[in-house]
């Protein structure tokens, strides 16, 4: 699918740019005639799917479905995803659940095929999967100008996603943990090595909380604030391109070694 954005240039800049248009930009990716298509369809259609196998069983509505939770990369998986969507999350050893990308399970959440029942004829779900879905669009469209931008343009909403489903602080932060675009996003933008992954859960709990409290935040949400999000995001941009771990790296590279 190929959107256009007027983008003069990407970078912490063009995130900048984006944030003061994105009224505008979101206007022309649902404007765009592959997604106002797909769009259209799915709306007319997505009432009557009361399976997985009827959702998977058509391709443009699991496009969108799959695009609205960052998924479009398993759009040719068409069992792996049905068996996702059918084991439901109710059942803590359901397939959704034991994947480490938590987004799958807020996939087969949302759509309860496999939990109380097809979700698909509420008030309101189709509007919400579609603004999912071009949330995502922008994203990539973004990231055809900054691979770096798609992962920033996703950050807004996702942790807007992840304040709505995830209550306690650690709660919130394990969410960054196993969903990998938010991950990188907070993984790079406190400079930790790319061994940080072999910590511990608990470790990387405790490196994520300092590092954030050095910003003044507590929990991932907190960043939904303009200021703290600001700069996160200079962060981000910063040790992006420079590719180097920051200073702050230094304590989880002590873990690494043994100590603290």
């Amino acid at each position: 699918m190929t959107v256009s954005l007027a983008l003069p240039t990407g970078g912490y800049a063009g995130w900048r740019h984006l944030q003061r248009t994105r009224s505008l930009q979101e206007a022309v990716v649902a404007a765009s005639p592959s997604v106002s298509r797909l769009a259209d369809h799915f709306r007319a259609r997505i009432g009557g799917v009361r399976t997985a196998e009827a959702l998977v069983a058509d391709p443009r509505l699991l496009e969108v479905a799959l695009g609205a939770f960052g998924l479009g990369g398993d759009l040719g998986a068409r069992a792996f995803v049905r068996r996702v969507l059918e084991g439901g999350t109710l059942d803590p050893r359901s397939l959704a659940n034991r994947l480490a990308d938590k987004r799958y399970a807020a996939l087969a959440r949302e759509f309860g095929f496999g939990d109380l029942g097809a979700r698909t004829d509420l008030p309101g779900f189709a509007d919400r999967i579609l603004a999912r879905f071009e949330r995502q669009v922008l994203a990539e469209a973004a990231g055809a100008r900054d691979p770096a931008l798609r992962l920033a343009v996703h950050l807004g909403p996702a942790l807007e996603d992840l304040a709505a489903r995830a209550g306690s602080p650690n709660a919130q932060w394990y969410g960054v943990m196993s969903e990998p675009p938010l991950r990188e996003v907070f993984v790079t933008a406190f400079g930790f090595p790319p061994s940080f992954g072999a910590l511990d859960v608990d470790r990387q709990l405790a490196a994520f909380r300092r590092s954030a409290a050095a910003l003044g935040a507590e929990a991932p949400a907190d960043f939904r604030d303009p200021a703290l999000q600001d700069r996160l995001m200079r962060l981000f941009f910063l040790r992006r391109e420079s590719g180097a771990a920051a200073p702050a790296a230094a304590p989880i590279l002590a873990l690494l070694r043994g100590g603290g």
